[in-house]
């Protein structure tokens, strides 16, 4: 795993936005399309919202997926989607760009198990199969979790699916990536951020197996993490 450490969020957040748009163009410049996966949580916020104003991606060539969401209605707080949307599909976004496909993960459906398998075909049809996306956004909880992969969940087991669906952890079910997906990824950038990520960081770089975020690091992976987080610093 690459490591690159910050000195604080701020420089985290444009860091990463820088990261993420040049792999954008390097992909674009090889094969015109750039697939994208974008995990929720607070992290990735303030990236998004300084890519919300750049010009440096030709956004109509990019298609964006979600790494994982809650059970929730449309345009509930708890949807990662809804961040998503207050912070990079601005008024101003949707103005100036026209991006190839924001694909929101089905999860207002009665049957969550057949919407992940249609969540996953869809990105077959989108991406090819095997699905193996140019990059993919990465958190970690503090308690080690990435994704939805969460501590004790029977998702962390499957190996033959690329989405599932979870238990109830911290008052919702999730649709997530499986570790088998996030694995495939061409490249991965993890965003660490808060000394509260502290020991769950520490235990990711050591490659930990108590923790489900050290089973899921593609070969390709690059940490972005800020001071208060780091553990060698």
């Amino acid at each position: 795993m690459n490591i690159e450490s910050l000195a604080n969020p701020e420089l985290l957040a444009h860091r990463a936005a820088q990261f993420l748009i040049d792999v954008a163009n390097r992909c674009i410049d090889e094969k015109d399309l750039f697939f994208l996966a974008i995990s929720g949580g607070s992290t990735p916020r303030r990236m998004l919202e300084i890519l919300s104003e750049s010009d440096d991606i030709p956004w109509e060539q990019v298609h964006v997926f979600q790494v994982d969401e809650r059970i929730a209605p449309v345009g509930d707080p708890d949807r990662n989607a809804t961040m998503v949307g207050q912070s990079l599909f601005t008024q101003t976004f949707r103005r100036r760009f026209r991006l190839a496909g924001f694909w929101n993960m089905p999860v207002e459906t009665d049957s969550l198990e057949t919407a992940a398998i249609d969540y996953a075909t869809q990105m077959g049809h989108i991406v090819g199969v095997p699905v193996e996306l140019d990059l993919i956004q990465l958190g970690l909880g503090d308690d080690g979790h990435t994704a939805s992969l969460v501590p004790g969940d029977p998702v962390l087991e499957i190996q033959d699916r690329d989405v599932a669906v979870t238990e109830t952890y911290q008052g919702r079910r999730r649709m997530t990536f499986t570790t088998p997906l996030l694995l495939r990824a061409k490249e991965q950038m993890w965003l660490v951020s808060g000394e509260q990520k502290q020991a769950a960081a520490e235990k990711l770089l050591a490659g930990d197996p108590s923790i489900p975020a050290s089973s899921a690091i593609c070969p390709n992976a690059t940490l972005l993490i800020d001071a208060p987080a780091n553990p060698n610093p």
